[in-house]
């Protein structure tokens, strides 16, 4: 099933045939209420009964494809790690549901690696989930708790004139200013995090830039990007406001016209450490491989971010794979890993049913 879904080449917002493939194996397996969304997301219900939990993976690749094959215990193939195997473990977990077992409602997601197009429609609907789980690989013995939340902000410097190449001091060059300006920026939004880990720093990465009209024109105009990752103990707005602060004090220091607008803005998250979801996974793992779970946070941002603060519930994020492997160019999963994951996202989804009805009483 795995290799047959590697087979289907499904960049963001072209994941149509693999749809269409989930949707017809849930119908096999015995799901319900099987629908792909109006913009290509999977839903299928299986199960009755308390907790309603969504195992939600998605089913987009980042562009370039990666030659499907076996080799040993390595199953190669665009997304294999991200997010194939993790999708694939959940439809098999979920399947295993009987009813009065508790609820799960199957997600395969579309756009992840893009604009996250398909959580944000999800959320939007009114589903009275308990608990979810996202599809991610973390490899099988590590729990991600946490996601950093993310700013992109584009910058445009502009200055008074532009002049011949073979004269620039008769005018300041917006390209020069531009990366004046950026390294300020991100020494001023970095600054004062030594004591802090790498998941807990604030880190700013210029990832774009575009200026000039001629090979012999110093530029008036210029453009960055700026990609800036916050930790979950802060917020977009405060980083916001500090960005607003920082732009107005170096363009009047550089005595250069500075404007900035947000691209994008997802908030940190965090899942609560003792809820019953966290504590239903880490017994998954120890029951399947004897050896104690980690709880990571992640450097990223995913899509737990969005639905975990839409809808305040417990949300963690979960898969077999190795995070390294994710947009290689040889990108693989190991097979045993893939078939374990299977087995403890099952034990997982026992033990949640289990830990749930006790806090219920």
């Amino acid at each position: 099933m795995l290799e047959k879904a590697l087979r289907l080449y499904t960049p963001s917002l072209s994941e149509k045939p693999l749809a269409e493939f989930l949707a017809d194996k849930c119908d096999d397996l015995g799901f319900e209420d099987i629908e792909i969304d109006e913009v290509g997301n999977v839903i299928a219900k299986k199960g009755t009964g308390s907790p309603k939990i969504m195992l939600c993976g998605h089913m987009d690749v980042v562009p370039g494809k990666v030659k499907v094959r076996k080799e040993g215990d390595s199953l190669y193939g665009r997304g294999a790690s991200d997010a194939k195997a993790p999708l694939m473990a959940m439809l098999f977990a979920a399947a295993s549901i009987q009813n009065n077992n508790g609820t799960i409602i199957f997600v395969g997601a579309v756009d992840e690696e893009g604009n996250a197009t398909g959580i944000k429609n999800l959320v939007k609907k009114e589903m009275g989930i308990d608990y979810a789980i996202f599809g991610e690989p973390s490899g099988i013995n590590q729990v991600t708790i946490a996601y950093k939340g993310r700013l992109a902000i584009n910058l445009k410097i502009s200055v008074d004139d532009s002049s011949h190449a073979s004269a620039p001091w008769l005018s300041k060059n917006a390209i020069h200013e531009s990366m004046i300006f950026a390294r300020e920026l991100k020494e001023r939004l970095e600054e004062n995090q030594e004591d802090r880990s790498k998941g807990m720093q604030l880190t700013s990465s210029m990832t774009e830039i575009r200026g000039g009209t001629s090979h012999n024109i110093t530029p008036k105009e210029c453009e960055t990007t700026f990609d800036i990752r916050i930790p979950v103990d802060m917020n977009c707005k405060t980083i916001e406001q500090k960005i607003a602060t920082l732009v107005k004090e170096i363009s009047q220091k550089r005595e250069v016209e500075a404007f900035y607008s947000i691209l994008d803005e997802t908030e940190p998250f965090e899942a609560p450490h003792n809820s019953p979801l966290v504590r239903a996974l880490t017994l998954g793992i120890l029951e399947e491989t004897q050896s104690r779970a980690t709880l990571i946070r992640k450097t990223g941002t995913g899509d737990m971010n969005v639905l975990g603060n839409q809808w305040e519930i417990p949300v963690v994020t979960y898969g077999p794979g190795d995070p390294h492997e994710a947009h290689t160019i040889d990108e693989k999963v190991s097979i045993e890993e893939y078939l374990k994951g299977i087995e403890i996202l099952k034990k997982t989804l026992q033990h949640l049913k289990r830990l749930h009805d006790r806090k219920m009483q």
